[in-house]
C-alpha cells in the first residue's frame, strides 16, 4: 500500500503548550475518539468480499478520526498527519501525528475486545509522547519520553523476569498479505519461542501486546516487518518503562527495520539469540 501524507492546514496556530500538558490533551482525544467506537461495537459485521471488508474498516476509521483528528490539529495545528496507519520507515522532519484510529480494527468487526486508539507525536523522527486508550475497559496508557509511562496515572514497570524459560513472550501478525519469506520467518520465529521460552502468545494487535510488555505482564514481544503506527506507541511505552527495544537480532531498533523486539532487560539477550538463529 502506497503511502498518503496529508498536511492539515488551519488559518490560526495556538499557543505552545508544554509537552506534559500536551500529553494529557492527547489522552482525552483519544478517550473521546475510543467512546465513538464503542457505540459501534457489539455485533460481527459481516462481509462477503474484501472490498466490503476494507468498507466497513473504513467506516471505523472515518467515524474515530472525525473526532481525533480535530481534536489534534487543535493542540498542534502546524503538525501533519500520517494518513496510512500501514506505511513505515523515517519521516520528515517536524512534527507529526501517527495514529490509528482503530488499532485491532479487524477484531472490532468481529465483536473481538482486542482494539484501541493511539496518538503519537513524533517530532524529528523521535518520539515525543503517545496515548492509547482502550474504550471496552476504560484504561488509558501515556508516556511522555524522560518522563515514564503510566496507566491511568500509575507508573508502569516492565518485569524483572530474567530467564526466558520462564517467560510469557507474545507476536503478532503485523498486517494481511505478507510475502511467503516473511510469513516463513515468523513461522520459525513462534517454532524457536516455543522451544525456549514458558509460553507463546500470537494474536494482533501489536499495541495491546506492548502495553502488556510494558505492565510486566509479559517478557517479551517480537515482530517482522510492521508499521509505524502498531509499534510506535508501544515502543515509547515500553522504553520509558525500563524495557529493550532492538531488532530481533539486537541492533537499535528504527520504524526502516525489518524486525522488532521489545523486552525486560533480563530476557533481552536470550530473546535476541532465540531469534537470531
Amino acid at each position: 500500500m502506497s503511502e498518503t501524507i496529508q498536511t492539515i492546514e488551519v488559518a490560526a496556530t495556538a499557543d505552545a503548550v508544554p509537552d506534559t500538558d500536551l500529553l494529557a490533551q492527547t489522552a482525552d482525544a483519544v478517550r473521546a475518539a475510543g467512546a465513538v467506537l464503542r457505540e459501534r461495537f457489539g455485533d460481527v459485521v459481516p462481509y462477503r468480499t474484501r472490498e466490503e471488508l476494507m468498507s466497513a474498516l473504513a467506516a471505523n476509521d472515518d467515524a474515530a478520526l472525525e473526532v481525533l483528528r480535530p481534536a489534534l490539529t487543535r493542540l498542534r495545528p502546524d503538525a501533519r498527519f500520517v494518513e496510512d496507519e500501514l506505511a513505515g520507515g523515517a519521516l520528515p522532519s517536524g512534527e507529526w501525528w501517527v495514529v490509528d484510529p482503530a488499532e485491532g480494527n479487524v477484531n472490532h468487526l468481529h465483536a473481538l475486545p482486542e482494539w484501541a486508539v493511539t496518538a503519537t507525536l513524533v517530532r524529528d523522527n523521535q518520539s515525543v509522547l503517545t496515548a492509547v486508550h482502550l474504550p471496552l475497559t476504560g484504561e488509558t496508557y501515556t508516556a511522555l519520553a524522560g518522563a515514564g509511562a503510566h496507566l491511568d496515572g500509575r507508573p508502569l514497570h516492565v518485569s524483572r523476569t530474567t530467564d526466558l524459560g520462564l517467560g510469557l513472550v507474545a507476536t503478532s501478525q503485523a498486517r494481511p498479505d505478507e510475502n511467503e519469506e516473511v510469513v516463513r520467518r515468523i513461522g520459525s520465529s513462534i517454532t524457536a519461542m516455543l522451544l525456549d521460552a514458558l509460553v507463546v502468545r500470537t494474536s494482533v494487535p501489536a499495541t495491546l501486546h506492548l502495553l502488556n510488555v510494558a505492565a510486566g505482564r509479559i517478557d517479551a514481544f517480537w515482530q517482522f516487518a510492521g508499521a509505524r503506527a502498531d509499534l510506535l506507541p508501544g515502543a515509547l511505552l515500553v522504553t520509558e518503562a525500563g524495557g529493550r527495544i532492538s531488532d530481533a537480532e539486537g541492533r537499535p531498533w528504527t520504524p526502516q527495520s525489518e524486525s522488532f523486539l521489545a523486552a525486560a532487560p533480563g530476557v533481552h539477550a536470550e530473546a535476541v539469540t532465540t531469534l537470531s538463529r
